[in-house]
């Protein structure tokens, strides 16, 4: 019985991987035959980098999906913390590579000098924490540990929403929707683990 219910489910997660990086195909190839607009490195590097905060907002809906509607998705949270880790690391390869183009000097600068890029370097480097250690083995080998580690995920969201949001030189209203909505899954863990530590032990 329990083969049968996880061929299903992985099946569901490799179509999940397969529509979820749609988006950076389509990019790709937009940008491969010059529809990418008048700059097109920023339009593609700026695209990856908000995928990587989308898929990385998904994964934390799972379980204020579960609370509020009783509609349970956490087997596929880890394919879309995985998403969101790969986008990141896509985001980070055009700004390396295309941005850049490999001028250590100039990548040293800015990680060192400023603050949108820093952020920015602090949220890939803990979702590739999390993506290296999501997996059984890391699983028993870090036990309760490992809850601990993925929590920052929550400090990767944090990072990147104020990362998008000062990558633009003005404040604009897609930024804002963005951290609000960071802001609001933040508040909702916070509520959640004071609601239980509030809790009566059982009789």
């Amino acid at each position: 019985m329990a083969a049968r219910h996880a061929r299903p489910a992985g099946l569901i997660r490799l179509a999940l991987y397969g529509f979820g990086l749609l988006p950076a195909a389509v990019s790709f190839v937009l940008g491969a035959t010059d529809r990418l607009g008048a700059d097109p490195v920023n339009t593609f590097e700026r695209t990856l980098g908000l995928w990587a905060l989308r898929f990385l907002i998904l994964s934390l809906c799972v379980t204020p999906l579960r609370d509020m509607t009783g509609i349970n998705v956490l087997r596929y949270r880890r394919a879309l913390g995985l998403l969101a880790f790969w986008y990141a690391l896509f985001h980070l390869s055009a700004y390396v590579a295309l941005d850049q183009g490999f001028d250590l000097h100039t990548l040293l600068a800015d990680v060192t000098e400023r603050p949108f890029i820093i952020l920015g370097m602090v949220a890939f480097t803990i979702l590739a924490a999390l993506a290296a250690t999501s997996n059984g083995w890391s699983i028993r080998r870090l036990g309760r540990r490992w809850k601990v580690l993925h929590r920052l995920a929550y400090a990767a969201a944090i990072c990147a929403a104020i990362h998008f949001i000062l990558s633009f030189k003005v404040i604009r209203a897609e930024t804002l929707l963005y951290g609000g909505v960071v802001a609001g899954l933040l508040a909702f863990r916070v509520w959640r683990a004071l609601s239980r530590r509030a809790k009566p032990p059982p009789a």
